[in-house]
């Protein structure tokens, strides 16, 4: 498998980032949720939520990294057959849970830096805190952060569910693009 994207596949990189990416952000969500029923003598109470914002911070490098080799390495073409809405709709999908995963990792560092206090990456190294200590900001912080959570997880559902459909349903090569099997041998033979 090539690494860079051609005009009918995915390359390893960009499969490895969604992926990835895709099982981190179901995972913190999961985390997250479970976090906010935490006990105040629960053992974990400290452990998950170090652990959220260290993912979490490092899901916001991944993205930019990924940006970056989207515009290096550009995306593939649809694939035939697929309508013009069906086309503008996974496009703007895309590009909304990107803004939605940006937004999160804002979100989550305004919160966990509402007291002014910067936040410590797995003790690898500290992003600083830059507002300072702002009232309100982390409860106001918060209810964005659980919003677009649930918008974002919504979003990656139907996409999944989508993916599934042209499988499933309209029998194209959507799905086995991203899940790097080999192309239909009808298929056109890539030009590099």
């Amino acid at each position: 498998m090539q690494w860079r994207n051609s005009r009918i596949r995915w390359g390893i990189v960009s499969v490895g980032f969604h992926w990835v990416m895709g099982l981190v952000v179901v995972a913190l969500f999961g985390v997250g949720l479970y976090m906010v029923d935490l006990g105040y003598m629960d053992p974990l109470r400290n452990v998950l939520p170090d652990w959220h914002r260290s993912v979490g911070l490092l899901l916001g490098a991944a993205l930019v990294l990924r940006l970056l080799w989207r515009f290096t390495s550009p995306p593939p073409k649809p694939v035939p057959g697929h309508t013009r809405v069906e086309h503008f709709s996974a496009h703007s999908v895309h590009w909304l849970m990107y803004a939605l995963m940006l937004a999160m990792v804002v979100s989550g560092y305004l919160i966990s830096t509402a007291d002014g206090r910067g936040v410590a990456v797995f003790d690898w190294f500290s992003v600083p805190a830059i507002t300072g200590k702002l009232q309100g900001m982390e409860d106001m912080a918060g209810d964005w952060h659980r919003w677009m959570g649930w918008i974002l997880v919504i979003l990656a559902g139907l996409h999944g569910l989508a993916a599934f459909k042209h499988h499933f349903w309209d029998g194209d090569d959507t799905l086995r693009r991203m899940l790097c099997m080999k192309l239909l041998q009808s298929q056109p033979h890539e030009k590099q």
